[in-house]
């Protein structure tokens, strides 16, 4: 049996789930129900039984969130970094170019991280179906059943059967409603789930002959590759040169080979927040509550409170998503609109179209608690064992306070350790490290003061993880 390789595509925004998914921490990493759907679509391909490993394509924002989360699940993976994202079709031919690396040439088995499938069976028995066609040369789509006419979905129309598929006639992106209607009555279609099966090589000989910037710059990027042990990249320039284009438009539209196989499952790709309504508990009156809810006289709406008390009178068919920093109000019917919304809100230059107050960091998490003139206070948990860079500022001082654990600070030519309710003074350009060099998590405030508190005043010196500018 060919080998068989899950290729997981991680790099997506999500932003028709705003305002709690956003750019630097998008909705395939957010604990929603107490696992994250990147996470479950690691386990999902690693429960096959042909299985050793998962590709992972994500972004360098995301990519110690990725790693974080497989190796929470100890997942065994390998991670392939995008400079920058150039939609699925780039991110594949990298994927391809990676995998016949020393001679080897896999099925790959295409899968975004924002899906939830169930049973896992019905799973394994299509990527089965699927890779006895793709083992043959074909490129192999996974089609769902469709049970409404939706039109938020791709299309697939199919033809005559061919071992445990059938052949693809055409591809309809996102019909109108009666279309959709007229496409279910006849009977032979399918959703596009955006997942794919085939063998590497062919992907590449058809990405050279439908999309042949794409195969180019791909190529150019791989052969300046460069191996950590952590993380694989590409070179920058050369990857940026591709044309940004999806699977479905670069090649699967204009090749002779296309297949798609049934994937009779419950499938929600969970792109907006109805689609997290549909799957979601409702309680008596048809609502979906999510966090600290008071709702009184409501029907038919989805509440998600994070942080924060949301009590509801006398509505009916909303979304409403309350962040720390942003509430989304919004009819059920315009769910595909939030994208839109966010659009005008990124014109505006609103900083909650990318970041959460808590952020993220490979070493822990910093939040904002107050910002206002010359002056910014933080929150910030370093994870035991790990250390910011050794870095300095132009244009801040900062007055660290150690609420809980023990700290290991760097200022100047001077190490202090502080324990909690000590405190220590950076002044404006001196260079300075912060370490927990404890088994517990360690959490500080921290105040800062000058003419300009932008993230971009960091100038690293040293960096344990490889964010040193080139």
């Amino acid at each position: 049996m060919s080998a068989l390789l899950p290729v997981i595509l991680c790099g997506g925004s999500g932003s028709r789930l705003w305002p709690l998914s956003r750019r630097l921490y998008p909705k395939q990493f957010m604990a929603l129900g107490g696992a994250t759907l990147f996470g479950e679509s690691l386990q999902r391909a690693l429960a096959l039984s042909e299985v050793r490993e998962c590709l992972v394509l994500c972004g360098e924002e995301q990519r110690f969130l990725a790693a974080a989360e497989a190796q929470r699940l100890n997942a065994p993976a390998r991670f392939l970094l995008e400079p920058e994202g150039r939609n699925t079709a780039p991110a594949v031919t990298l994927a391809a170019l990676a995998a016949c690396e020393g001679g080897e040439d896999p099925i790959l088995l295409v899968l975004p991280s924002d899906h939830r499938i169930e049973p896992q069976s019905a799973f394994a028995e299509a990527v089965a179906a699927a890779w006895a066609c793709a083992k043959d040369g074909h490129l192999v789509c996974f089609g769902i059943v469709p049970d409404r006419p939706e039109t938020a979905y791709g299309y697939i129309q199919c033809g005559a059967s061919i071992q445990a598929g059938f052949h693809i006639e055409r591809f309809v992106e996102k019909p109108p409603l009666e279309q959709a209607k007229h496409m279910l009555e006849q009977g032979n279609c399918f959703w596009n789930s955006g997942m794919f099966a085939f063998r590497s090589s062919r992907w590449l000989e058809e990405v050279e002959r439908y999309a042949p910037a794409i195969a180019a710059a791909c190529r150019a990027a791989w052969q300046k590759h460069q191996h950590s042990p952590d993380f694989t990249r590409v070179d920058k320039a050369a990857f940026l040169a591709s044309p940004s284009d999806s699977i479905d438009y670069a090649v699967m539209e204009h090749t002779q080979d296309a297949v798609v196989v049934s994937l009779p499952a419950q499938w929600n790709d969970l792109g907006s927040w109805e689609a997290f309504y549909a799957v979601s508990p409702k309680d008596a009156r048809g609502n979906a509550l999510y966090g600290d809810i008071e709702a009184f006289d409501v029907r038919d709406c989805y509440l998600h409170a994070e942080h924060r008390l949301v009590a509801a009178l006398g509505v009916e068919n909303l979304s409403v998503v309350a962040c720390a920093d942003a509430v989304l109000v919004a009819h059920r019917s315009r769910h595909q609109d939030v994208k839109r919304l966010l659009e005008h809100l990124k014109s505006q230059g609103r900083a909650e179209c990318d970041l959460h107050r808590r952020v993220h960091r490979p070493w822990g998490s910093y939040e904002t608690l107050a910002l206002d003139g010359g002056f910014q206070v933080k929150r910030i948990e370093v994870r035991p064992g790990a250390a910011l860079s050794l870095q300095y500022h132009h244009h801040r001082a900062e007055h660290w306070v150690v609420v809980l654990g023990t700290a290991k600070v760097t200022v100047g030519d001077k190490e202090v350790l502080l324990s909690e309710n000590e405190s220590i003074y950076i002044p404006i350009g001196e260079r300075h490290r912060l370490e927990n060099p404890g088994i517990l998590p360690l959490v500080m405030i921290e105040v800062q003061s000058g003419s300009y508190l932008g993230e971009d005043d960091v100038v690293r010196l040293e960096d344990t993880y490889g964010r040193l500018a080139p």
